[in-house]
């Protein structure tokens, strides 16, 4: 035993003595390191060379002894002595960074990288509040930051970050989640009108329903309409509209909105939406049609009619609807699957398409010679027959080529005629369906766009070869006449005078509409400024003038506008946004000083619409923020709620495909959950 215990001891000796062996040559290098000092610059030395016991530096150039080895002192002599060494050492040194210039970093410095944030420091709470939004919005599990690869990237992004614990992170996300509510329940109290956008999807394997809850409106803290989602609540079958109007109440009474304010409710044609916001008092004479073409596009499911006309019987409803135009212009452009002919051709396209995408040789080869490929129509995306038209005649030659080395059937040269003559007649509700479902400002243009449409159908209907083509144009022409009488027909018990009324205010779009010679148009744009009149004309200034100041700022103003207008030269002509509304102008009456909401209208009717040129790039809201309060100061706040307004609820269905896999059958999150996260990602950035 003694032996085995001495062995022992002269083991642990032996490594002792290793270990400071090593640290004793640790050490020496680090103090060698420090002793030495910078490296010399090798392009200056080779031309000197030192004498250590002298302590003199001597020139191999010319012999000259200096004292001390200098560095500035040699360069001198070099300078002085010999120009051109030295001015080939300075190029050389201007060429690149020396070692000697390299930055260092100090002790200092290298010991605070290796330290961490203090907990409360504003570097530590940036940095977590940025990792809160992330899973905020993204949704995403908040264990997530306890992961081990997370911890390590942001270690590797930020050595100095102390990566919090999920508890901390999920109280930053409901105390963001709560910062971002307090301040759009500010702009929308300031909010003078609001528009409310809703919108019901069900996932395929049906297990759970929501319904998004949006509001546009202008803001008046950024001179701007904004577009904001105020809910997304899961509701339970069945989806009766007694339970759409309740969630839609309840939303508007957590987040103050008086119904006063609403302008209207945009929803699709579900039977259970229409009725949700449909009066008493005329459902009670016109049960809601519940017709597979008037059901919506999206996956929202409509109930049994038994069950919608039992919901008509109870509380009044003082809030107005006002379909989606874009859901109802996509139920027009349906109309063309009807005809036998054209299915058989669109049938064709998509056996093609298919042939495809199902193959990854053809596929290969299709973006090898166009870098593209071909597309697949959808049932529930908007234009998306158009889409697949449009792409198979640009990539014609190609899919003929590589169809008929695969030996596949391909189209007809008549067939591809017929083909391009069916994307003529879709182009303008393409283009349309683009500029409609915008989230804010499209309202003002829904009855141009319809006049439009109308007046395209009319004209390939006579220019057409086709008279399958002619005849569906004709009953398109028929349909959107037939959907549309809210919007055109001042006849319809069902006409609503509100699109008209944006369209009046815009004054891009009204300034050919006044001049047009048609009785309907005439008529519309009458009764939109008996609306505007009857809603912007405020109770307690329905009756009252402007005070004698105004009268005179008012007055001072209208001189030097026609002082202006004197010395101005002609407007030139214009591109007209329709092309259709090329008509001769009328002459301006005589202006009067807009004391009132009619004078107001009068004066704006009669003179900017008329005499002040407005050029392409201006829109409707830059117009009217430019006019000065004095002049409208009834009419341009109403006129800029009424621009605000979107023509479709696509934001409202677009919260949906924003939210991910949240809202899909992979998962079942928290109800929370899910509304935090789509609230917090659509509303981002405003």
């Amino acid at each position: 035993m003694s032996g085995e215990w001495k062995l022992n001891v002269t083991c642990h000796q032996q490594v002792a003595y290793t270990a400071a062996q090593t640290v004793q040559i640790q050490m020496t290098l680090v103090t060698e390191m420090l002793v030495s000092g910078r490296k010399r610059r090798e392009d200056l030395w080779m031309h000197f060379t030192f004498d250590a016991k002298e302590n003199k530096t001597l020139c191999k150039p010319c012999g000259v002894a200096i004292t001390g080895k200098n560095t500035t002192n040699l360069k001198r002599h070099l300078q002085m002595s010999h120009p051109e060494i030295h001015t080939k050492i300075q190029k050389t040194s201007n060429d690149g960074p020396s070692q000697a210039s390299a930055p260092q970093q100090n002790i200092y410095t290298a010991l605070v990288s290796a330290s961490k944030y203090k907990i409360d420091s504003k570097e530590q709470q940036a940095r977590e509040d940025a990792i809160a939004k992330w899973i905020g919005r993204t949704g995403l599990p908040v264990r997530t930051i306890e992961d081990e690869d997370f911890v390590n990237m942001m270690a590797t992004v930020d050595r100095r970050l102390s990566v919090p614990k999920k508890t901390k992170i999920n109280n930053l996300i409901d105390k963001h989640y709560e910062d971002e509510k307090q301040k759009f329940k500010k702009r929308l109290a300031a909010a003078r009108r609001v528009s409310i956008c809703t919108d019901l999807w069900t996932k395929k394997g049906l297990t759970a329903s929501f319904l998004g809850i949006s509001a546009c409106y202008f803001c008046v803290d950024q001179n701007k309409a904004d577009h904001i989602l105020l809910a997304l609540e899961q509701v339970a079958h069945p989806h009766t509209a007694q339970s759409i109007k309740s969630c839609v109440d309840k939303c508007l009474q957590e987040w103050d909105i008086p119904k006063k304010k609403i302008l209207t409710v945009i929803t699709d044609n579900g039977s259970n939406m229409v009725a949700a916001f449909k009066h008493t008092t005329a459902a009670a004479e016109e049960p809601p049609s519940f017709s597979e073409e008037d059901s919506p596009i999206t996956e929202s499911d409509s109930e049994s009619s038994e069950s919608e006309i039992d919901d008509l019987r109870y509380q009044q409803i003082d809030m107005d609807r006002t379909p989606c135009v874009v859901h109802t212009l996509q139920l027009v452009v349906h109309m063309v699957q009807k005809e036998a002919s054209v299915k058989r051709i669109l049938d064709k396209a998509r056996s093609v398409v298919k042939l495809f995408r199902k193959s990854s040789v053809a596929t290969q080869k299709i973006l090898e010679q166009c870098g593209l490929i071909v597309l697949n129509d959808c049932p529930t995306r908007w234009s998306s027959t158009f889409n697949m038209i449009a792409r198979l005649i640009k990539v014609k030659d190609s899919v003929c080529q590589i169809a008929n080395n695969m030996g596949w059937d391909s189209f007809l040269p008549s067939e591809w005629q017929k083909l391009t003559s069916l994307h003529d007649l879709l182009l303008p509700f393409a283009e349309h369906t683009k500029t409609l479902q915008s989230d804010t400002m499209s309202m003002s243009l829904v009855v141009p766009a319809l006049f439009d449409l109308l007046s395209h159908l009319d004209d390939f209907k006579q220019n057409t070869s086709y008279q399958d083509l002619a005849t569906i144009a004709q009953k398109m022409k028929g349909n959107v006449n037939q959907r549309f009488a809210s919007f055109l027909d001042t006849t319809d018990e069902r006409f609503s005078p509100l699109a008209a009324a944006a369209c009046f205010v815009n004054p891009t779009v009204c300034e050919t509409l006044v001049d047009v010679a048609d009785e309907n148009i005439q008529e519309l744009l009458k009764q939109a400024e008996e609306y505007v009149i009857r809603k912007s004309a405020l109770p307690h200034t329905q009756d009252e003038d402007l005070s004698e100041e105004d009268d005179a700022l008012a007055v001072a103003e209208e001189e030097n506008i026609e002082k202006s207008k004197e010395e101005a030269p002609p407007s030139t002509s214009k591109h007209r946004v329709f092309r259709f509304l090329s008509k001769c102008r009328r002459r301006p009456r005589q202006r009067t000083s807009p004391n009132n909401i009619e004078q107001q209208i009068r004066k704006y009717r009669e003179e900017e619409l008329l005499q002040q040129p407005i050029t392409d790039d201006d829109t409707g809201t830059d117009f009217w923020l430019s006019k000065n309060d004095t002049f409208y100061h009834q009419l341009k706040p109403f006129a800029l709620d009424l621009l605000a307004m979107p023509a479709s609820q696509a934001f409202a269905e677009r919260i949906f495909s924003v939210t991910g896999d949240l809202s899909r059958g992979r998962r079942n999150r928290a109800r929370v959950i899910l509304a935090r996260s789509a609230f917090l990602k659509m509303n981002r950035n405003k």
